[in-house]
């Protein structure tokens, strides 16, 4: 075989295996031998409840959803199997080189870019932010049309409304919220974003780990607040009932669009800062006045923002925002496929149900964090 051979060979080799080790490399599960132990009490409580989650990011990495992986946190099959009634499925369309907690630059080279190129998506998504986003969503619609009777797409309270009723009458669907991970795919246009909404879009972040159009990030270069177009962007999703998602914004966004009358934003994937002292965590003067506008903060999973690596770890922080915000305004966020690692996936998601159990959690106030908070939020704010 010529040298082109062996070359056309190991290109192959690249895009074939390489998307999927990359993958395995950036979304560990960190599950003990055996896994964790769940008592048939704490079994019986997890299967009635009406489970939801604010954050997660398989549409990024390629795979049938319908189909159980033998990598990542999640799935179709392994969200039912976890008992998950709602999933919000955020569409991630940049992140910068050398991504950190602390500071990135707009301009740094894009990670998603090459892997993109290297799943082979469809050759318009490779260089435009809004067609990547636009390819995840056909992903996600299309697989719902593949099997309505597990998947459906939820648009409005009365789709919310189906899939809670269809549940109750031990149809095992699950609901699924489109996200975007951060406005910067709406690529400076206004009139970009009735397309999100039009392809199914209910949330979407302000910024993700960097500057854009709409105001400063968390992880951006200076405490930026809101722009102009920013401004005209949280007012078209109040009007179009999108939900505003500051897991990423900056401190002074965050005071920018909570001083927008008419706001009620929320914080999808996050850890307590008062409980668990990292970058990735905002202040907790800021995460009071959220929920005081009516909003819900989602705790995540990962290691980065519970301090730990157990589900111990992740109740503990639930606890504390229970603590900071009170019961109505704590919510699941887990980021599951969003680079991080996880104690379980979301499988073994009773393993949390337990954990709120030994921390003494009461059954209402474990109902309202897993999932009732989230059901009577999008139940008052979804569009009619």
């Amino acid at each position: 075989m010529g040298v082109i051979g062996l070359a056309a060979i190991a290109v192959m080799a690249v895009l074939i295996w390489g998307p999927a080790y990359v993958e395995r490399q950036l979304n560990p599960l960190t599950t003990p031998a055996g896994g964790w132990p769940v008592s048939a009490e704490a079994q019986v409580l997890h299967d009635r409840l009406v489970i939801g989650d604010w954050h997660a990011d398989p549409l990024l990495w390629e795979r049938n959803l319908l189909e159980r992986g033998n990598r990542g946190h999640t799935d179709i099959p392994r969200l039912a199997e976890g008992n998950v009634a709602v999933q919000v499925f955020t569409t991630v369309t940049k992140s910068p080189r050398g991504q950190n907690y602390s500071e990135n630059s707009a301009e740094a080279p894009d990670n998603i870019t090459p892997l993109f190129i290297g799943q082979l998506r469809p050759v318009r998504s490779w260089f435009s932010l809004k067609e990547r986003a636009l390819v995840q969503a056909e992903a996600l619609r299309d697989m719902a049309e593949a099997a309505p009777d597990r998947l459906t797409l939820i648009l409005t309270r009365a789709d919310l409304q189906a899939v809670l009723e269809a549940r109750i009458s031990g149809q095992p669907v699950l609901g699924a919220i489109l996200g975007s991970e951060g406005g910067h795919p709406l690529e400076g246009d206004i009139t970009n974003l009735d397309q999100l909404f039009d392809a199914g879009f209910r949330l979407m972040g302000l910024t993700h780990f960097f500057d854009n159009e709409l105001g400063g990030s968390l992880h951006g270069q200076g405490d930026l607040g809101i722009t102009d177009f920013g401004r005209q962007v949280v007012g078209r999703m109040m009007q179009t009932g999108m939900i505003i998602d500051l897991a990423h914004a900056s401190p002074q966004l965050i005071r920018d669009v909570l001083a927008i009358e008419g706001t009620r934003p929320i914080v999808s994937h996050t850890g307590i800062n008062g409980h668990c002292q990292t970058p990735r965590n905002l202040p907790d003067d800021l995460m009071r006045a959220i929920a005081a506008k009516g909003g819900l903060v989602g705790i995540g999973y990962w290691q980065d923002v519970v301090c730990g690596r157990s589900p111990a770890d992740i109740a503990g922080s639930i606890s504390a925002a229970i603590a900071l915000l009170g019961e109505d305004h704590v919510a699941l966020g887990s980021d599951y496929d969003g680079s991080v690692d996880a104690p379980f996936d979301t499988a073994g998601l009773a393993a949390l149900t337990q954990a709120l159990l030994d921390r003494d959690l009461t059954e209402d106030q474990i109902a309202k964090v897993m999932g009732g908070n989230m059901m009577r939020y999008l139940a008052e704010t979804l569009p009619e």
